[in-house]
């Protein structure tokens, strides 16, 4: 699976070249389904805050282990009701997250309203803030 990401980000170009703010979200996205440690590194901020729906607040770092260590598993996310706002060097993105989970062994699905802060560094994008809330 770890391929086909490395495949799709060359055939895109979405490594060589910079990037939207839509490319930015959809590569985040394939991250969060197939973690890859550089792909990570160079899409998030170094000040990252990663809010869950449950309150948990996590640095890059954290956000990262989490990811890397299998302990956060997304075996799919789906996307919907997409927004995205940019101004000046600042974007902010709105959706809908719909996600089949496999946290600590244990199927799981969530539905969730994310706000994710994207910074414009250079021509490249990275994810300074996201925050999510459960949909009722």
């Amino acid at each position: 699976m770890k391929h086909l990401l490395v495949v799709f980000l060359m055939l895109t170009g979405i490594n060589a070249a910079a990037q939207t703010v839509e490319e930015s979200v959809e590569r985040f996205r394939l991250l969060l389904i197939t973690p890859e440690k550089n792909g990570l590194e160079g899409l998030v901020h170094s000040s990252l805050t990663y809010g869950h729906s449950g309150g948990k607040i996590e640095s890059k770092a954290e956000f990262m282990d989490q990811l890397l260590s299998g302990r956060s598993d997304f075996r799919k996310i789906e996307l919907s009701e997409q927004t995205v706002n940019v101004v000046g060097k600042t974007a902010i993105v709105r959706h809908i997250l719909e996600a089949d989970t496999f946290d600590g062994g244990k199927p799981g699905n969530v539905k969730l309203k994310i706000i994710l802060v994207w910074v414009k560094e250079k021509k490249e994008w990275k994810l300074l803030a996201r925050q999510a809330v459960k949909v009722q």
